[in-house]
């Protein structure tokens, strides 16, 4: 009888100390962890803490880790987002969805879509005294990343553009090309990655030289 008594309080006991690590758990992993992370991550990355936000006059008008469309031609275009599309399934909300385009290199729908964009880049970007040449549009001109929301462009790609937005800005070929320089971003350590340019960045200070001159 007093063996069955013992196993009856140690069976009883089992469930409190179950709540007890719960809520000892609870607390630590779902209060106070994330709590000691944000303070670190706010006074360590402030900024990429806060979602790497670009601010213009005050206001935010974007992240720098994620591109954007639907720049009007006086500004720097970003890649295609060829990838990108539209939410089917819960139509209550609508959402862009990124992606990749999933064609072979070989695939006569890629293979076209990459020839029509380079003829477009070569007429939008010719200029009264300077012709954009079909060998200078760089392979991130015409192609997609892999989720479409790439927000870096090649120099290479800025520098094609250079003619065309100073001419529809009313600045000097200097002014823009200095403009590109301040905003190119070297490999990662000096070695990762490749110098890219982050088109956000570049319009945002492209808009605020325009309203200066």
């Amino acid at each position: 009888m007093k063996d069955m008594t013992n196993s009856f309080a140690n069976t009883a006991r089992l469930p409190t100390a179950g709540l007890r690590a719960l809520i000892v758990l609870t607390v630590l992993t779902g209060v106070i962890y994330p709590l000691a992370l944000t303070g670190v991550a706010q006074g360590l990355f402030p900024h990429q803490a806060n979602g790497s936000e670009i601010r213009s006059h005050g206001k935010v008008v974007g992240s720098s880790l994620i591109g954007q469309q639907g720049y009007g031609p006086q500004y720097f275009q970003p890649r295609p987002a060829g990838g990108l599309g539209s939410n089917s399934l819960n139509t209550r909300y609508k959402l862009e969805v990124s992606g990749a385009t999933n064609l072979a290199a070989d695939n006569p729908k890629l293979v076209q879509a990459v020839e029509a964009a380079k003829a477009k880049i070569v007429k939008d970007n010719s200029v009264p005294g300077y012709t954009v040449r079909p060998s200078q549009v760089p392979a991130d001109a015409v192609t997609s990343s892999g989720s479409g929301l790439d927000p870096d462009i090649s120099p290479a790609y800025a520098d094609l553009q250079v003619h065309r937005v100073a001419a529809r800005n009313g600045l000097s070929v200097a002014e823009v090309d200095k403009l590109v320089e301040e905003h190119t971003t070297g490999r990662t350590l000096g070695f990762i990655g490749e110098p890219r340019v982050n088109v956000l960045e570049l319009n945002t200070a492209l808009r605020d030289l325009v309203v200066k001159g």
